[in-house]
């Protein structure tokens, strides 16, 4: 197992760890009910704290940032020596933790996307595995929520007895979401991206040799173009642009970002 604490990535910390140190360190938190902040990111999720002071802030809040992405995994390997042998992919992490909590009677909720897919995202979860307690579900509002929906929202979730939430709103407004929600849930928050279509069967993933060799990116822009060509056609150049800065030492990244002046309440 590891969990070596954080590195420096363009300014953004992410975690030395791997998916045994992820998981104990999540359901440790679930069982002592306290807040834990966790996201996984890979190139794009990088960059949105890279570009955008105040969301850097929040990303360096974050209790755990796994090396989503294999480029992330061998940004840490090649600046910080590291080592790391695998990433911890946000899909992965959620069947991992979905896993342990079902053994441990640990209920989760799921918070995002359509209900559609948290339909089906839930008769799969539950198939997999048969002990896993679904304490509830709500799908995204699209929207910014007010005040009073987001404290509807904090207290549904409480009052569900979840000890985990797993948030499913895209990059980077999920991250926004469990910055904002983790404290006052008292519980572990789990941004986790594409993991819910994924897992819902609606979004095909990757084939592995193309994971393994950092080559995600290009599969889900031939499945998506219009929606992500401008994350990986133009972020993609710019990540790497900003790691050689960093490796050859032009630029040190040291700045943590400036805290948001006021909640985004995405919902």
């Amino acid at each position: 197992m590891i969990d070596d604490g954080k590195r420096n990535i363009l300014g953004i910390k992410v975690s030395v760890i791997d998916y045994a140190g992820a998981v104990a360190a999540i359901i440790a938190a679930a069982r002592e009910r306290r807040p834990l902040k966790v996201s996984a990111l890979a190139v794009h999720g990088i960059m949105t704290g890279a570009l955008d002071r105040e969301h850097r802030w929040r990303l360096n809040g974050f209790d755990i940032v796994t090396p989503d992405g294999q480029p992330v995994r061998w940004a840490l390997n090649l600046l910080h020596k590291t080592g790391l042998k695998d990433r911890v992919y946000g899909p992965n992490l959620t069947l991992r933790v979905c896993e342990q909590a079902a053994q441990q009677g640990l209920p989760v909720y799921l918070y995002g996307s359509r209900q559609v897919v948290l339909k089906k995202l839930q008769k799969r979860l539950t198939g997999m595995f048969p002990g896993l307690i679904i304490a509830g579900a709500r799908p995204s509002l699209f929207r910014r929520s007010t005040d009073a929906e987001k404290h509807l929202i904090a207290d549904e979730i409480r009052r569900s007895g979840a000890g985990i939430v797993l948030v499913g709103l895209g990059c980077p407004r999920q991250e926004v979401w469990v910055y904002e929600y983790a404290d006052c849930l008292r519980m572990p928050v789990l941004a986790v991206g594409a993991a819910f279509d994924f897992h819902a069967g609606l979004l095909k993933e990757a084939p592995r040799a193309m994971q393994e060799k950092g080559l995600e990116w290009l599969y889900r822009l031939t499945q998506e173009p219009k929606r992500l060509w401008r994350r990986y056609i133009l972020l993609n150049p710019t990540f790497l642009a900003l790691l050689f800065a960093q490796f050859t030492r032009l630029r040190s990244f040291a700045d943590p970002g400036v805290e948001p002046k006021t909640p985004r309440n995405f919902a």
